[in-house]
């Protein structure tokens, strides 16, 4: 077992905890951003001047009736910027923009004594408008061939040798939906000065480090004169990696400009029209099988909705090709990655990162043709599985370690779910309810843990131990929710051989551990787990040599373990606090900053070739749904869950983050319907569903009724900290498997052997209209016979030879 992967005696991971937070969050006593600034004296208030027109040049900005509003103290433009009017990474997205791009672009910030002073003063801004031409769908950016950012292409094997030998080939297209953050904490940021000139920020970011370098370059200072605090989030989603940097910004030009503290906070309406998506997708396809229905070649072209600024979409459409193949062996494919311009807010990370929309593709394209190939879905899936033994490897070069996993955590679902028994009743009930169906489908997942980018595989951290005995961790992650904080508590306390009420979390601070990446990527427990654990390593070994020198052994016979050090086949034994005390009066250093980066990675973006991930997460679940034929409403009745994260650093966390994503996922697939004016009328490129009552979200109400986690055992990561493995975005993944119970159930209301297409979301509505083709079908296959199998599901691909 490998030194990073080995748990000492009585360890502290492992053990089932509540999240260190619960208590605050359940009895409102934890702070959040905005809570900060009822503890904050003289605190003015930003608020938008947001333009609600979907494209144009700004001709004229007019700022003075504002200043006219009682309560407005300034008005924030571009002329106020002393460093670089740029929000972004890759300087095209300016804060004040002279030229709107989507609507409900802000394009000034009123400050006021009052949020609703500042909110009078917004709306008396008057901006005029040469409107120009927009792009909202998918489709109008591919017609215009309006793209930016990078074209990869992933290429592997022959594919025209592949399609040549196939004895089945299909095509077809698939555009599926993006899905808004949602989390219950809206952007926010407060920004003051101190005496020293220095800026100081409570952002809720996941991304202290950025959100810093991004203020400084507004500013036009340098990185050390300011410092980006991260308290806790109240979700991220990765809604929250990017996105936070320009309304921190804004919060500190408006403190540095009056000398007073200034608070931004978007209200929901705010957040939902000013702040970036999912990307959605759209995919032309062509595969082609064997005469056993393995996969012989894929070639496809995926196109993501970046918005008007590219933001992360270049990562998230690398991320979704280097995922097409989920757990499939695709010996020759070709698939193509762009990122379509278009006038809507500027899509960015969230959960998942671009791999969702890929493993759906596959997914998607082996749901339709299984019924073609006269195969059980699940059959179909489990014939293509990656084999272990084999040497294969991904598209993109990269071997697939611990293959056997995927077959073992579907097969465990099988068992622990009764599958075969259950769909001998399912095929029951269907026979004796013309008018409702039931199906159960079991999709599985292998999931890419690392970020594309190698450079952000690398985290600091600095562990303080006092006097007294007590222990203070400081860390690049940041909490949003999801029990990150917990984790390092866990890791610190078992590194240092300690009970864990003697260790203490400070706040995400950039003063502190500088240059962290992003809390994203599922990663923040493999990075900052391993920098947490080699500080404390640093300090262990320090006090090794005062505890052998007190109990007159050598260091390497010295073991600490609950608070006590004690040398092996003695009964000698020194507590902690007396071994930090007399480290003190040796003047044994007590603080430690702690240093992880991820070995074995590399990749070139440009021949898209390489290992970039460290290792794989694995999974599989089945739903089973009940579908009503008049209205398309269903209910999910039951799920089952196997999920791989190695050896669990705290097994209550991660069972909620299975729950949790597994939800959120079902949520994308199912519910969430993102809809936009696409009309030529004077409100084309408006969000429509801007509140929670017309974006309809999972709640109680769409949670299985019988709800069944189970975390694979005897699963060791030997490459990540104490033999554990990511838990964060995989889990979304797994709720693939209702969306494929639907189109089964949909199925069914007709003859065997239809190929079913269904609208991602699969509302309500989508699955109906579903249902109804498959009607269709019945009714022509009852008259005057059906098309041949390959055409049912062939479409127009001839937008595959221009990638």
């Amino acid at each position: 077992m490998s030194h990073l992967s080995e748990r000492p005696e009585k360890p502290v991971v492992g053990v089932s905890m509540p999240h260190e937070s619960a208590v605050l969050h359940v009895t409102g006593t934890a702070l959040y951003t905005d809570d900060l600034v009822y503890r904050t004296k003289d605190t003015l208030h930003a608020y938008p001047v947001q333009v609600m027109k979907t494209r144009g040049r700004i001709t004229a900005l007019r700022t003075e009736p504002a200043l006219a509003v009682p309560g407005v103290v300034r008005v924030l433009t571009v002329a106020d910027v002393p460093g670089v009017n740029d929000a972004g990474m890759k300087h095209d997205e300016p804060l004040f923009p002279d030229e709107v791009m989507f609507h409900g672009h802000a394009v000034a910030w009123v400050l006021g004594e009052t949020l609703e002073a500042a909110r009078l003063g917004a709306a008396a801004v008057e901006v005029e408008l040469d409107e120009l031409p927009s792009i909202i769908t998918l489709k109008e950016a591919i017609a215009a061939e309006s793209f930016h950012g990078a074209r990869p292409v992933m290429v592997t094997g022959d594919i025209d040798a592949g399609f040549a030998e196939s004895a089945h080939v299909f095509s077809g297209e698939f555009q599926f939906s993006d899905q808004e953050h949602f989390y219950l904490e809206t952007h926010a940021a407060l920004a003051y000065i101190d005496e020293a000139e220095q800026v100081f920020i409570q952002s809720s970011t996941q991304h202290p480090s950025e959100t810093q370098e991004i203020v400084a370059h507004v500013l036009g200072l340098h990185s050390h004169e300011v410092t980006v605090q991260c308290l806790r989030m109240g979700g991220g989603f990765g809604g929250k990696e990017m996105q936070p940097h320009g309304f921190a910004a804004i919060a500190a030009l408006g403190a540095k400009l009056t000398g007073r503290p200034v608070r931004v906070r978007l209200n929901r309406t705010q957040d939902l029209t000013m702040s970036g998506k999912r990307h959605g997708f759209h995919a032309d396809w062509k595969i082609g099988f064997d005469a056993d229905g393995r996969i012989q070649a894929l070639d496809a072209i995926l196109t993501a909705d970046g918005g008007w600024s590219l933001d992360l979409s270049e990562p998230v459409c690398a991320r979704a090709l280097c995922h097409i193949d989920n757990t499939y062996w695709i010996p020759n494919a070709r698939v193509a990655g762009r990122i379509a311009k278009t006038n809507k807010v500027s899509n960015t990370a969230f959960r998942g990162f671009g791999g969702p929309q890929g493993m759906l593709v596959i997914e998607d394209i082996l749901g339709r043709v299984a019924p073609l190939l006269g195969l059980d879905a699940m059959e179909l899936r489990k014939r293509n599985f990656y084999q272990p033994g084999l040497g294969q490897a991904t598209p993109y070069g990269q071997p697939v370690p611990q293959a056997e996993r995927i077959a073992a955590v579907w097969q465990q679902v099988e068992n622990n779910g009764g599958i075969a028994d259950r769909k001998r009743e399912i095929a029951a009930f269907n026979a004796a309810h013309p008018h409702t169906k039931r199906a159960l489908a079991i999709t599985g997942i292998k999931f890419g843990i690392s970020f594309n980018l190698t450079a952000f595989n690398q985290a600091g951290a600095l562990v303080l131990i006092y006097k007294d005995g007590s222990v203070l961790i400081n860390h690049g992650g940041t909490e949003m929710g999801q029990g990150l904080h917990t984790k390092m508590l866990q890791v610190a306390a078992t590194t240092l051989g300690i009970p864990l009420h003697k260790v203490r979390l400070a706040p995400t601070r950039t003063d502190k551990v500088p240059n962290t990446s992003a809390t994203a990527a599922s990663s923040g427990a493999d990075l900052n787990g391993g920098a947490v654990k080699n500080a404390c390593e640093q300090l262990r070994e320090r006090l090794l040599q005062v505890a052998a020198s007190r109990l007159g052994s050598n260091a390497s016979d010295v073991r600490i373990v609950d608070g006590v050090a004690r040398t092996l086949g003695s009964d000698k034994e020194l507590a902690w606090d007396d071994l930090v005390h007399t480290a003190y009066f040796q003047r044994v250093q007590l603080s430690a900053a702690g240093y992880y980066r991820t070995e074995g990675l590399h990749w070139d973006a440009k021949t898209f070739r390489g290992s970039p991930f460290k290792y794989f997460s694995y999974g599989a679940a089945a739903a089973e749904v009940e579908v009503d034929g008049f209205t398309g409403g269903y209910r999910i009745r039951r799920v089952d869950i196997v999920h791989d994260v190695g050896d669990s650093l705290s097994p209550m966390i991660d069972i909620g983050q299975v729950e949790g994503g597994f939800v959120q996922g079902a949520g994308w697939l199912t519910l969430e319907d993102m809809r936009w004016d696409t009309s030529d009328g004077p409100n084309r490129g408006r969000l429509l569903t801007q509140a929670a009552s017309t974006y309809k979200l999972p709640s109680f109400s769409e949670m299985p009724e019988e709800f069944n986690v189970t975390l694979m055992e005897n699963a060791t990561e030997e490459g990540a900290v104490y033999g554990s493995k990511a838990v964060g975005e995989p889990p979304l993944m797994l709720a693939f498997c209702v969306r494929e119970a639907l189109r089964q159930a949909a199925a069914s209301f007709g003859p065997a052997g239809v190929s079913v297409e269904l609208a991602a979301p699969a509302t309500p509505e989508a699955v109906f209209w579903a249902i109804e083709s498959v009607r269709e079908k019945a009714d022509v296959r009852s008259g005057d016979g059906h098309a041949s199998d390959d055409s049912e599901i062939r479409t127009d691909t001839s937008a595959l030879s221009n990638a």
